[in-house]
């Protein structure tokens, strides 16, 4: 894209609240689950996305807007899609308990396989580009090499449901949270994992007795944000013992049940989150406070996402079916 270009040779500038709609884009005719920009800088106006109408697509989300590639190799809702780290590559997970890796271009299946439950969350390892790990209805949690299409290891706890999967710097640990939220105790709502040896490294980790759809990463400093069901989003230290900033909560937006996602700016100065009200909402990281809301969908607003390289430039999605690029 001729519009990435002047910006691939520097550094990230501030980025500002997005204000105006640029492309309204719609042929989801199903809720949209997650959106992602693709991680290779050069190809970053290329947009995923996965729907609960079995496909996942790709878009031209900066220049035109339009849908470049549909895939349709799930017989169920997609749940979660990642791009691999060298673009190439599609994961993507669905209810109907398949895992499937899609080469781009050609649309065929490096790697298929039926999981014994059905999937919701996907992550790839931040260093290891060949493995990724799935969560679903189920109370383990699996690592899998896509070079061999074996599984390598599992993480069982007593809980249901994953709800999100997040790795913290290096991969060496991860955390998953849960569907596990009992009347005296908050315990395994969110569980550090040791990445080696499936040894649980904590499940005290937050305190309140609310589920946590998703969980995101401070692109700088070593934090992670987890979205509560509490309609906020509780800030968390990303070292042991993961300390809860108690000062900290940001509050304003609605969750009511929705898988809403969370996500930082790439400067790390703004946290941004969905709505089940449509709206999107833009918090400071340091003072909490909201900066502004975007009145963006009419229909729960379950994902907003930054673009890498653009500043300011960001792409959001709703239970409608509908994704929104914004500026």
């Amino acid at each position: 894209s001729e519009l990435i270009k002047p910006y691939l040779g520097s550094k990230y500038k501030l980025t500002e609240v997005p204000k105006s709609l640029i492309f309204p884009m719609s042929k989801h005719s199903g809720p949209v689950n997650e959106i992602q920009w693709c991680p290779v800088r050069e190809q970053s106006h290329m947009l995923l996305s996965a729907s609960m109408d079995k496909t996942v697509k790709v878009w031209d989300a900066v220049d035109t807007g339009c849908c470049l590639k549909t895939y349709s190799c799930h017989s169920c809702a997609v749940r979660a899609a990642r791009w691999s780290s060298c673009g190439r590559r599609i994961l993507s997970g669905g209810f109907d308990s398949m895992l499937h890796l899609t080469d781009v271009e050609t649309g065929k299946q490096i790697f298929s396989s039926k999981n014994e439950f059905r999937i919701s969350a996907l992550k790839f390892h931040p260093t290891e580009s060949n493995i990724f790990i799935c969560g679903g209805f189920s109370p383990e949690v699996k690592a899998w090499d896509i070079r061999t299409s074996k599984m390598l290891r599992v993480y069982k706890a007593a809980v249901q449901q994953t709800l999100d999967i997040l790795f913290l710097p290096e991969g060496r640990e991860f955390l998953t949270s849960t569907d596990a939220v009992s009347r005296d105790s908050a315990d395994r709502t969110v569980i550090a994992w040791d990445f080696q040896s499936a040894a649980k490294i904590s499940n005290q980790i937050f305190h309140e007795r609310y589920t946590c759809p998703s969980l995101t990463l401070h692109p700088k400093e070593s934090m992670f944000v987890a979205q509560t069901n509490g309609n906020y989003m509780a800030l968390f230290s990303a070292q042991r013992p993961y300390r809860t900033n108690k000062k900290k909560r940001y509050e304003g937006h609605k969750v009511e049940g929705f898988a809403v996602g969370c996500e930082f700016s790439p400067d790390g100065t703004l946290l941004v989150t969905g709505s089940s009200d449509g709206k999107v909402f833009f918090y400071n990281y340091h003072t909490a406070r909201i900066i502004r809301t975007l009145s963006a969908h009419k229909e729960a607003c379950v994902s907003a996402v930054f673009h890498p390289v653009l500043p300011s430039l960001l792409a959001t999605c709703d239970w409608a079916g509908e994704i929104k690029i914004w500026q």
